[in-house]
């Protein structure tokens, strides 16, 4: 089994690939194909491969640090950080973003001490829009490390996100490839299918909008 169809298999058997729902994801986008994150995170075993493949795809790279976006990202930076020095025989650190109010992501911590100047490999769950891998690419810059590569678990739109399109060098483990809407033209919406309020953001959009 080639790592694509191991981590797919890993993903579906932890229920963290959700179809033929109504899903509201990060950027307000609406979609009937979601990468739950949360139903993968509670096995650590399974969670622990997957990010033993991240950092397999990644050796060979000369890396300082990993950095990832708080909070599931922080999980699987740590995970990938252990792994690549594991197979580097030397320390990598671990460094997470966190949330701010007005939106964009900020090193707190210290851990601006941590990257600025260094080499990093950036991780992220999933890409569906472009949106948080755009945040986190931006956090490094502005905090001075040095991206090597960017590497994903799942990329929901590869015509969309690459290596190209984001400037630095980047990798997903698998693909699945998903359309996403504004609501404003969700096909799903318009057939009147129920948002989904127990994963993603659909009890916010709902709530925002009066309906629930």
């Amino acid at each position: 089994m080639n790592p694509s169809q191991e981590v797919l298999e890993i993903l579906k058997q932890t229920g963290a690939v959700i179809t033929g729902s109504h899903i509201v994801g990060t950027s307000g986008r609406h979609m009937s194909v979601y990468i739950n994150k949360d139903n993968l995170l509670p096995h650590p075993k399974a969670t622990a491969r997957i990010c033993r493949l991240l950092a397999e795809q990644n050796q060979d790279l000369d890396v300082d640090v990993v950095i990832s976006p708080v909070v599931a990202g922080a999980i699987l930076g740590h995970e990938v950080a252990r792994h690549l020095s594991e197979i580097q025989n030397k320390e990598i650190l671990a460094a997470y973003a966190d949330k701010t109010e007005e939106g964009p992501l900020v090193f707190k911590r210290g851990y601006d001490k941590l990257v600025k100047g260094k080499k990093a490999l950036i991780i992220e769950d999933t890409v569906a829009t472009g949106l948080s891998v755009h945040k986190i690419l931006n956090v490094a810059k502005e905090f001075g490390a040095q991206i090597q590569a960017l590497a994903v678990i799942v990329n929901r739109v590869p015509q969309e996100i690459n290596s190209q399109a984001l400037g630095v060098s980047f990798s997903a483990l698998c693909e699945i490839p998903a359309e996403t809407y504004a609501a404003t033209d969700c096909p799903l919406c318009k057939a009147g299918v129920p948002i989904n309020t127990s994963v993603g953001h659909g009890r916010k959009f709902l709530s925002e909008r009066g309906l629930l």
